[in-house]
């Protein structure tokens, strides 16, 4: 691929979500966030870089999907990119809760500890907590609260890879993510109410259609080759100004699945010097996101940081976290990729 700046708005997107947690975690609320309070609670800092990881990665995983030379080493590499940092954090947290525990049971016979690893490997079955830590928390209720959105994007893994089997008719691919982005577009904006409800293998039906709207859109912009439009920038400027008006007039919530995935590949595909080259230091997004959360839990238990102390510390922490998960775990099982082909 061209030169691009998805690594830089990948580690970008994983600070937004480290910082919009910083004023949960320390008990100041999300709706003390400066881009909430500016766009009516249209955008926050969690929001823009959960959905900008989706939009990526629907346009980066379709591109692996037809470059794949079976579905079964399709699946290996994205089993090989989730799983291996997943399981070293996982357990990290059980090696350190003990040093946050405080219960009557002994931590030994508490069965949460058991169940905490294969829970949250399953993907299906997240288990926040182990009881008994964290508790003195302002937010108690979950020692990793990123967990949560891993389900829905390897449930959007699979639901892409029956494309597949019609890749060899491009046109074909592209009406089907035509068709399944019209029926969700159209599910979230016009039966939200009702298929919100919907809870299937632990997936929220609100959530699914939120964060599978952007993934797709972003997979359709890219079977019809985005990156190889003519005037991006001219694009870019465009969109950005609907995408301007549409907070204004507060519609966002109606046209963002569409606005904003356009906005971040556009600014994604008009590569910037130096910047292009930020994923010369490694993929630091995905090990950010999943230590962010625990280490913040783990500051506030220990230090009660107000808001602006934990996120200073918090992103310091989690960058060197992500650093060494990269290099370390996540790098190291991508050499494994090339066992399944």
């Amino acid at each position: 691929m061209n030169k691009n700046n998805f690594d830089f708005l990948r580690f970008l997107f994983a600070l937004l979500v480290v910082m919009g947690h910083s004023y949960v975690l320390s008990g100041n609320g999300e709706s003390m966030e400066i881009i909430s309070l500016i766009s009516n609670k249209q955008l926050s800092l969690t929001s823009i870089g959960l959905n900008g990881f989706f939009v990526i990665s629907g346009y980066l995983i379709f591109k692996s999907l037809m470059n794949s030379d079976t579905i079964k080493g399709y699946y290996w590499r994205r089993v090989l990119r989730l799983y291996p940092g997943l399981l070293v954090v996982l357990l990290l947290t059980i090696f350190l809760s003990p040093f946050l525990y405080e219960s009557e049971i002994p931590f030994l016979k508490n069965k949460d500890v058991y169940t905490y690893l294969p829970n949250n490997l399953s993907l299906y079955k997240i288990q926040y907590s182990i009881k008994g830590v964290l508790t003195k928390n302002t937010y108690h209720r979950a020692i990793n609260g990123s967990l949560w959105t891993i389900c829905y994007e390897f449930t959007l893994y699979l639901l892409l890879s029956v494309l597949i089997f019609f890749r060899s008719n491009i046109k074909i691919v592209r009406a089907l993510l035509f068709v399944i982005f019209t029926m969700m577009y159209i599910g979230y904006n016009f039966y939200f109410d009702y298929l919100s409800e919907i809870n299937f293998i632990g997936l929220e039906g609100k959530h699914f259609l939120n964060l599978g709207n952007f993934f797709i859109c972003g997979s359709l912009l890219s079977s019809f080759q985005i990156e190889k439009m003519n005037y991006k920038k001219i694009g870019l400027g465009f969109i950005f100004f609907i995408f301007i008006i549409s907070i204004y007039f507060e519609v966002y919530n109606l046209l963002k699945h569409i606005l904003f995935t356009l906005l971040i590949l556009l600014i994604a595909l008009n590569p910037i010097n130096k910047i292009c080259k930020f994923g010369e230091i490694g993929d630091l997004s995905y090990g950010i996101y999943i230590y962010s959360f625990p280490i913040q839990q783990i500051l506030m238990y220990f230090f009660k940081f107000n808001g602006k102390q934990l996120l200073l510390t918090s992103v310091v922490l989690s960058v060197l976290f992500g650093f060494f998960s990269w290099h370390l775990i996540e790098k190291k099982a991508m050499n494994y990729k090339g066992v399944i082909s």
